[in-house]
């Protein structure tokens, strides 16, 4: 006897499969992922190793491309389906520029956003940490916060001062406008000398970098997802 298929199932099946195989590519590409139930859909996305600007790192680098982010950040912002992002930090920081423009466009989406650094979220994951409406820390994880500076041949001539002065000052100001640190004390920490051997700036764990107000709240991947679930419903 021949066994019949149930045409209803078949169609399904294929769709899931290609439902699979889109996640595996995102997370192989963009390291990103939706996470959906009865309730709502969370696109989860990675921010890890380096920041990679307008200069290919080595090949051997673990880095984040910035070309990959900011596309993927308008399909999360124009998804209808997408109800809310949550960021996973762990970055040594990298080019300026991207990491920038990366925070700006976090910045200004409309749906509910929430950061988590894990491991740490260094130079310029300060301000992609800060971007989200919401930011949480674990304990273990450090955060290093110091004045930028730049690789390679640098022209010795006053208006290069004032560049790197206005490019601080651009940081400076994304910092205090998307957290509750103060100026002041956001340029003292920057500024520091006695707390990192052989460099200026200071290196905030966990909870210090809750009491300074840089980051909202000390916990981990639950305590995130509670936050984004229940700024989802609102």
């Amino acid at each position: 006897m021949k066994q019949q298929t149930n045409p209803k199932t078949e169609p399904e099946e294929k769709n899931n499969a290609e439902d699979i195989g889109v996640e595996k590519e995102n997370i192989r590409e963009m390291a990103a992922v939706s996470v959906k139930n009865e309730k709502s859909r969370i696109c989860c996305m990675s921010i890890i190793g380096e920041i990679e600007g307008h200069v290919i790192l080595p090949p051997q680098s673990k880095t984040t491309k910035y070309e990959h982010v900011i596309p993927e950040l308008v399909r999360i912002e124009e998804d209808d389906a997408i109800d809310g992002l949550l960021l996973l930090l762990n970055t040594m920081g990298g080019d300026v520029e991207a990491g920038l423009a990366i925070a700006e466009m976090i910045a200004s989406m409309t749906k509910p956003t929430v950061s988590i650094v894990l491991g740490g979220s260094h130079s310029i994951g300060v301000p992609l940490a800060v971007s989200a409406k919401y930011s949480l820390i674990v304990p273990s994880a450090t955060m290093t916060i110091h004045p930028i500076r730049m690789n390679g041949t640098v022209i010795g001539v006053p208006q290069m001062f004032h560049y790197f002065n206005k490019v601080q000052d651009r940081l400076t100001d994304f910092v205090v406008r998307n957290s509750h640190i103060k100026e002041k004390t956001f340029r003292d920490l920057m500024m520091e000398t006695k707390k990192i051997a052989n460099d200026v700036g200071t290196i905030l764990f966990g909870e210090e970098a809750v009491e300074c107000g840089l980051i909202d709240k000390v916990g981990g991947i639950s305590e995130a997802m509670k936050k984004i679930r229940k700024m989802t419903k609102k």
